[in-house]
């Protein structure tokens, strides 16, 4: 973790070497120990947590791995793969509408009941579109486009719950595991899907995909909480009380920013690999990325926590280590290499990005704010590969990487008015973030403080 403030200078003491003690142990040799396992065993040994965890895992995966496939339905019902670009652009768009409005029926009616409705609509939506005739292709991207608008709100569902389940250390570590197993996701989903193009057809794929998540969305739907009791007069947010925040949208607003940049690298990537004459480096590279950011979240989730975590300096590194690939670009390892520094902070910053959202968020609206983030990351992402197509073909590769270092750099200057996460063992040794942390921004109606 990135030492996010100056060492704390106790008062001096004979038997601590200057260090304030607490049971008899120096803060400093607490800090000696600065990586353990305790906090995953404890998370996982918490009732529920095992069951939600991998049912999000599960549920997620077909939703991931239906884009290879549902291109290559598309390319080949087409002839061209300007189609499936069509296709797959409906179906962010979908996404993108839908995620806020399924989130916030959750909130008010109960995450069960719209995972299941969401599942088995999603589930069908899929099915219409695999079995749907080659001459029939224009009707494509309103199939997609209904698909995105009923995708399950599963990530969303997921980490507003975690809050309800557990607390201090665990739901940090919590967070670390669910923006690590967003990489997992994205690592083996297109796989699965390419296994299945290549051994069986895209519609094969499609339909494998549809099958899967309807079972594996009701069942994470019976993992979920019980929903949130409201007060005979509470009256739920609106959506400009909800977003027009201090805190809230600077986090949001960062998060797509971050994706844009992520998304602009990934299309980097690509070009990268192209220029050499050899598109399997893309692939590789890929993976040395996301194996850098999976190796960044469980190390994150491991360590103890006890200084007050700043998300902009998490997210200034990610820019640096972006910055550091576009001089890199001379050779597959070295750009390898730096890929895998810059990957290394990504997960630890969306788990830390996740974790201050939902603490400055009423439990009521939890689950419609994360809806929310994902509908700006699939904006965000659109923007990013969008811009980074503009850049290559008038710049070159590296100036790729600088624009997404810039786009990191700006999510980092949005997030410096955010609170740090302030660890709950050590109150006493940093100053708590400030009460009105949680007011609303100016002109909006006062909400309920998050804890």
């Amino acid at each position: 973790m990135i030492a996010d403030t100056p060492r704390h200078k106790g008062p001096m003491n004979g038997l601590s070497g200057g260090w304030k003690t607490r049971g008899g142990v120096s803060v400093g040799q607490e800090r000696m120990h600065s990586m353990d396992l305790s906090s995953y065993r404890a998370l996982w040994r918490t009732l529920g947590v095992p069951s939600m965890l991998i049912g999000s895992l599960l549920a997620r995966l077909p939703t991931v791995a239906i884009m290879i496939p549902m291109a290559f339905l598309a390319k080949d019902a087409s002839g061209g793969f300007g189609w499936a670009g069509v296709v797959a652009g409906a179906y962010s768009i979908g996404t993108a509408i839908g995620a806020p409005l399924w989130s916030r029926r959750a909130d008010r009616r109960g995450a069960k009941r719209v995972l299941v409705f969401t599942g088995l609509a999603w589930s069908a939506a899929i099915a219409v579109l695999a079995l749907l005739p080659a001459d029939q292709y224009r009707t494509m991207p309103v199939l997609s486009l209904l698909a995105g608008f009923v995708m399950p709100p599963i990530s969303s569902t997921a980490r507003a719950a975690w809050p309800r389940m557990v607390s201090g250390r665990r739901l940090r570590t919590a967070y670390a595991v669910d923006a690590t197993a967003v990489e997992v996701l994205f690592a083996v989903g297109p796989m699965l899907g390419a296994v299945m193009v290549t051994f069986a057809s895209p519609r094969t794929g499609l339909l494998t995909a549809a099958g899967f998540a309807a079972a594996t969305v009701w069942w994470f739907a019976q993992q979920q909480p019980a929903p949130v009791v409201r007060g005979e007069h509470d009256r739920p947010l609106t959506a400009r009380q909800m977003l027009w925040h201090r805190h809230r949208l600077a986090i949001i607003v960062s998060f797509v920013l971050a994706v844009t940049a992520f998304a602009a690298t990934s299309l980097a990537i690509a070009a990268y690999a192209d220029e050499r004459g050899d598109r399997m480096i893309a692939g590789w590279l890929e993976t040395v990325w996301a194996l850098g950011s999976l190796t960044g979240g469980l190390v994150a989730g491991a360590l103890p926590g006890r200084k007050p975590s700043y998300v902009w300096r998490r997210a200034l590194v990610i820019s640096l280590g972006l910055l550091l690939c576009a001089f890199a670009t001379w050779s597959p390892w070295t750009l390898g290499a730096a890929l895998f520094l810059a990957g290394t902070v990504l997960a630890p910053t969306v788990g830390a990005m996740y974790e201050r959202l939902g603490a400055f968020t009423p439990e009521s609206v939890r689950t419609e704010v994360f809806g929310w983030m994902n509908s700006g990351a699939m904006l965000g992402a659109a923007s990013g590969s969008a811009l980074a197509g503009v850049v290559v073909e008038s710049l070159g590769v590296p100036y790729v990487f600088v624009t997404a270092a810039v786009l990191a750099l700006a999510a980092a200057l949005v997030l410096i008015g955010v609170p740090p996460h302030v660890p709950e063992e050590y109150p006493d040794e940093y100053p708590a973030p400030r009460t009105d942390a949680l007011e609303p921004a100016p002109d909006v109606a006062r909400e309920p403080a998050a804890h």
